[in-house]
């Protein structure tokens, strides 16, 4: 275990970094959550781009282990503090915690991450394409639900970690959730996980 706080560089409405921050908050793991102005390009300057030459949070210091992408970020913690609980040892469990780390990096913030991306930060996407693509995936993995309590089985593993927020987080996006009872049980249950912590809502798109 880790005796000194785990320094996690972040912003409070990013997804991706809200991944590590649970994982961190879910292990019980002491962590320092440090603000990075991306308004004012705080993760673009020389000091940050050491730490990250892409520029992106999260990145987390681990009393000298310095990591970034959330995934990877993710991985590690749950082999170095998870005690076998949260990422599978075996190569079929393994790989399909990856096939869903995979989902989370692509269609996941391509769609939901992205639908998101336009009212909240403004960003310059195609509203009714990303909206489109997020109603694919997720009435994908509202049938990968079916009989699971989580994405891999019925124990929850960094592959619901990496999943939540952009999920949890679509309706700001205007991405409804109201068609997929599947999800909103799976939401519950990652909800229910003793020492869950939420990310930061804002009032946008359906939540305005």
């Amino acid at each position: 275990m880790s005796q000194n706080a785990i320094k996690l560089f972040r912003h409070p409405l990013s997804g991706h970094a809200h991944r590590v921050e649970l994982m961190l908050s879910l292990l019980g793991l002491p962590s320092e959550l440090v603000s990075v102005d991306l308004a004012k390009g705080a993760h673009k300057q020389p000091e940050f781009l050491a730490m990250n030459p892409f520029g992106l949070v999260p990145v987390i210091d681990d009393n000298g282990t310095v990591l970034s992408e959330s995934n990877a970020i993710l991985v590690y913690l749950a082999i170095t503090y998870g005690e076998g609980r949260w990422l599978p040892s075996d190569a079929v469990g393994a790989a399909q915690v990856e096939r869903w780390l995979s989902i989370a990096a692509g269609p996941m913030a391509s769609g939901p991450g992205r639908a998101r991306l336009i009212t909240v930060f403004g960003a310059p996407y195609n509203a009714a394409e990303v909206i489109a693509q997020s109603r694919a995936l997720l009435k994908v993995i509202e049938t990968e639900l079916q009989g699971r309590q989580f994405l891999i089985g019925q124990q929850p593993s960094i592959a619901d970690i990496a999943s939540y927020a952009y999920i949890a987080h679509a309706p700001e996006g205007n991405v409804s959730l109201a068609d997929y009872p599947n999800i909103r049980a799976w939401l519950a249950r990652i909800e229910a996980l003793p020492r869950f912590v939420p990310m930061q809502r804002s009032a946008a798109g359906l939540q305005a």
